[in-house]
């Protein structure tokens, strides 16, 4: 069992079950969120501010919102007078090019930044099936490999420069909510058509169509009526954004993507904070995804 310091950052609900993760590997963890005390796990200490994380703990791990804010924490820790701190794990979504330009932020101050991502929602980080994406030079992902190692039992390492986690945790949740929004529409079709909606599902996953919106969002979040993955309409509305605006800069199709952003914002705007999963009743009753003029893709006139 590691009995190293571990700083972290970011005590949402994805968060404070990785913070939870490390103290039972261990770890002494002293952690630190904006909304204060209260979010601390049991049996970690709780931080005044990031410049006390940064001055306890030799590794720091982030779980934030976006890569606005992890750049100014990637700041407040490089600047602390005494800091420890000297490798960061970053495990928000924040985009290719934040990701980099916090990595050349950091090495300018001798700080390793390790490009770490999460897919696999709160439920997998509880039960350690979380998979962990990383990508940073050799000699940052051995330092922080066994932090790596006690916040899931899945990690991969996908690259060596910063950056390349975050492509592939972008093309992984714009097929998630592609797939999410697919299925809303389809389950509405099947319904319309007099099917039930348990009975389409079954079939589906037995079928060529099926996917995890099939196989795990709906039967465990949308037919329950439980709506409670953890995971936010606005972070999804918001990770689809960051994908098509790399996906710009790329040069590459994003068809299909613009489709996909446009519903997701639509939804992020009427429900502000929703669970993501509920966007199934908001495609049953809105219409599903619409093209520019903002007429269904399902309706005969957008077809003419």
């Amino acid at each position: 069992m590691s009995v190293a310091t571990v700083g972290f950052i970011g005590l949402g609900n994805m968060g404070g079950a990785l913070a939870v993760n490390l103290v039972q590997r261990g770890h002494h963890v002293v952690a630190h969120d904006a909304a204060g005390p209260g979010r601390a796990p049991a049996g970690a200490a709780f931080a005044k501010d990031v410049a006390e994380v940064a001055r306890r703990a030799r590794t720091v791990v982030f779980s934030l919102p976006d890569g606005q804010i992890s750049e100014k924490v990637a700041r407040e820790v490089a600047e602390t007078a005494g800091r420890r701190a000297g490798y960061i794990v970053d495990t928000s979504t924040v985009g290719v090019a934040a990701a980099r330009r916090i990595a050349e932020v950091l090495a300018a101050e001798g700080i390793g930044y390790t490009d770490a991502p999460v897919s696999g929602g709160v439920a997998g980080a509880r039960a350690r099936t979380l998979t962990v994406m990383y990508a940073a030079p050799d000699g940052v992902c051995a330092a922080v490999e066994p932090v790596l190692a006690d916040l899931s039992d899945r990690r991969r390492r996908v690259g060596d420069r910063q950056g390349m986690a975050q492509a592939l945790k972008l093309a992984n949740n714009f097929l998630s909510a592609a797939a999410l929004a697919a299925t809303s529409e389809a389950v509405a079709f099947g319904r319309a058509a007099g099917l039930d909606p348990e009975l389409l599902l079954d079939v589906v996953n037995a079928s060529s169509g099926r996917s995890g919106a099939t196989e795990d969002k709906f039967p465990r979040h949308v037919l329950t009526g439980h709506y409670d993955s953890g995971f936010a309409n606005s972070l999804m509305a918001k990770d689809v954004d960051l994908y098509l605006r790399t996906a710009a800069e790329l040069d590459v199709p994003d068809e299909v993507g613009a489709l996909v952003g446009a519903l997701w914002r639509r939804f992020a705007d009427a429900e502000p904070g929703a669970d993501f999963t509920r966007v199934y009743p908001f495609v049953e009753a809105h219409g599903g995804i619409r093209n520019g003029d903002g007429r269904s893709l399902a309706s005969p006139q957008s077809r003419e």
